[in-house]
């Protein structure tokens, strides 16, 4: 990513959500919740018609993603010992149950950050990318994923 380019980034914040990491000794292994928001950064080989690395308005398909997945949901592992229980219960109407490879912030910013450039990759023919996502559980603690897609700038 050295060669000078035009980045920007949208904040979307506001998707309170629970999980729990089965695997963790501590006590994540509880089922516990934070309210996420995600950063996602993009960047362009050049500006569009408007002047825009992207179009902010142009990504309500990514918001309504974002929503669906983690506002007032429930996330659990694939691989959950208690996957069964869960599925009980969201089918019985207590949780909104989805299921994920990882539920922690660096795998919810990779999803996060695959899901972006599928948008733009289908709209943008190689001009603008997602190339870096801030999960943030709080104030406090985040994780990202940054990467080029293989079929940016092509």
């Amino acid at each position: 990513m050295s060669t000078p380019a035009h980045t920007c980034s949208k904040t979307f914040s506001g998707y309170p959500c629970t999980h729990r990491q089965w695997r963790h000794s501590g006590h994540c292994r509880f089922v516990h919740g934070y309210s996420r928001s995600f950063t996602v950064w993009f960047r362009a080989t050049a500006l569009d018609a408007c002047g825009f690395v992207v179009d902010f308005s142009s990504l309500r398909e990514l918001e309504e993603r974002l929503a669906a997945q983690f506002d007032h949901t429930f996330l659990v592992e694939a691989d959950d010992p208690l996957l069964a229980s869960w599925q009980q219960l969201h089918e019985q109407g207590a949780l909104n149950l989805r299921v994920m490879v990882s539920v922690g912030m660096e795998g919810s910013a990779e999803l996060v950050w695959q899901w972006a450039n599928a948008l733009l990759q289908a709209r943008e023919a190689g001009r603008a990318c997602c190339f870096k996502v801030e999960a943030r559980e709080n104030e406090k603690n985040a994780a990202a994923y940054e990467a080029l897609p293989a079929w940016f700038g092509r």
